[in-house]
């Protein structure tokens, strides 16, 4: 594992502290949890692509009007 420095303002520090506490973990684990979750956003964001091309020749029949849209 690699380390990196960070700066922010300390009474942010302090909060996201207070918010890891509360969460029975520590400010490292948060900070790698959101690193993963910046890394995998253009994954995720070509899977979704991938997944409405594959999808393209399903039509629901509308536009609706909103009666339509509550009929059950």
């Amino acid at each position: 594992m690699k380390n990196i420095t960070l700066s922010a303002e300390e009474k942010l520090i302090e909060e996201a502290r207070e918010a890891a506490r509360a969460q029975k973990t520590t400010l490292n684990h948060l900070f790698r949890e959101w690193l993963a979750e910046v890394a995998g956003r253009r994954d995720r964001a070509r899977r979704a692509s991938e997944l409405i091309e594959r999808l393209d020749y399903v039509n629901a029949g509308g536009p609706f009007n909103r009666d339509e849209m509550n009929d059950r």
